[in-house]
């Protein structure tokens, strides 16, 4: 028998009358949660490609290795679902010569790349915000501030009705909770998640990334914002010590079920079919990361041979290459900075690595150079 999951309210919006669908309070009751064979199966798997993921993390000289790109890519991809057209090229490019031909594309990008740092730092602070509706409201504002959808109340919970699908209300998929409603539903998530539950922390995080789609708290930004509270649950409860999985490529990969299995939850109380779905989907992404680590780690270690032995190669070259990591794409002034040295002693350390096969310098001028860590960028950027 199928469970209910929540009420619906006839509300009006404009000159239509829809029917606004409320959640029930987590977690799901009447009948409980519980996994059957396949979903204890999928439990486990994608318990065991997280525990994957996190030693490639750890096996590395530097975790910044993986979690420069992987956050980039993160931020990237989950701002493409939104309808985002830049590329991984052209948030790097940004980041190391603050020009873009996609201005608007690219921060919002880097809003996402922003607004994730901020509530990082809010979580590990002793005095900082916990996981809440006020930390969620300000990783929001930073996500619209300046890009489009700045207009659209950022950072604050919505006063007004919103939909899903559909160029107007009345033809929408799905209409979330009326705006009187969505400040408790809220508030119940957060004491959800912090309260006691029998249920796996990775079980939790994709029950909480359902609940706060169907919240649908904001006038926009919610994917993101939903997407990114997935990231700082697995940290929060310790599945990863990083945000080191970018699980926004797998809902991509798999939108129409994604969809479907959403709102499977709303008609049918369907919380089994969701939670085997988002675990299939951390085990799918997992596993990319850690193919995407491994051969990160393996080009970077190649590079770093073929340089150290390169003729042309000196001291600051090795330096240099040490950097490329954390900045793939650099311009001469960046990589003087970097070195804290002469504009000649850098330029010989820019050239060694070209002549290495390593950079490649990208703009074809003599001065104002830009350089690509071309084989780097190319593994980080596949499925973007």
């Amino acid at each position: 028998m199928p469970r209910t999951t929540g009420t619906y309210t006839v509300t009006a919006v404009g000159d239509e009358r829809v029917r606004a669908f409320t959640p029930h309070p987590l977690p799901p009751k009447r009948p409980a949660l519980a996994l059957d064979a396949k979903g204890e199966k999928a439990l486990q798997a994608a318990m065991a490609a997280l525990g994957r993921l996190e030693i490639a993390g750890t096996m590395v000289p530097s975790q910044d290795w993986f979690l420069y790109g992987f956050i980039r890519k993160e931020a990237l991809v989950s701002s493409q679902i939104e309808g985002t057209q830049a590329t991984l090229e052209d948030i790097v490019a940004f980041e190391a010569t603050r020009t873009s031909l996609r201005p608007a594309d690219v921060e919002e990008v880097c809003n996402y790349i922003d607004a994730l740092a901020y509530a990082r730092r809010e979580l590990a602070r002793p005095k900082g915000l916990p996981l809440c509706q006020r930390l969620l409201c300000a990783t929001h504002r930073r996500l619209l501030k300046g890009a489009r959808g700045a207009e659209k109340q950022p950072g604050t919970v919505r006063t007004s009705q919103n939909w899903i699908g559909g160029a107007r209300p009345g033809k929408a998929r799905f209409v979330p909770p009326p705006p009187a409603h969505v400040p408790g539903a809220l508030a119940d998530l957060g004491k959800w998640i912090h309260g006691s539950s029998p249920l796996p922390p990775l079980v939790k995080a994709g029950l909480a990334h359902a609940q706060f789609e169907t919240i649908h708290p904001f006038l926009d930004g919610n994917g993101r914002v939903g997407r990114l509270l997935i990231t700082l649950l697995l940290e929060h409860w310790q599945l990863l010590s990083a945000p080191l999985l970018y699980l926004s490529l797998a809902f991509k990969k798999h939108r129409p079920a994604y969809y479907r299995r959403l709102d499977a939850i709303r008609t049918r109380g369907d919380w089994e079919g969701w939670t085997r779905f988002f675990l299939d989907c951390v085990t799918e992404a997992a596993d990319d990361a850690v193919q995407a680590a491994r051969r990160l780690f393996n080009q970077v270690n190649a590079d770093r041979r073929n340089v150290a032995a390169h003729k042309a190669a000196t001291v600051p070259t090795v330096r240099l290459f040490d950097h490329l990591t954390r900045h793939p794409m650099l311009t001469s002034k960046t990589a003087r900075k970097l070195l804290e040295s002469t504009k000649p002693t850098t330029g010989k350390a820019l050239d060694a690595l070209v002549q290495a096969g390593v950079l490649e310098e990208i703009t074809g001028k003599k001065r104002d150079r830009v350089f690509a860590y071309r084989a780097y960028l190319d593994i980080l950027a596949e499925d973007t």
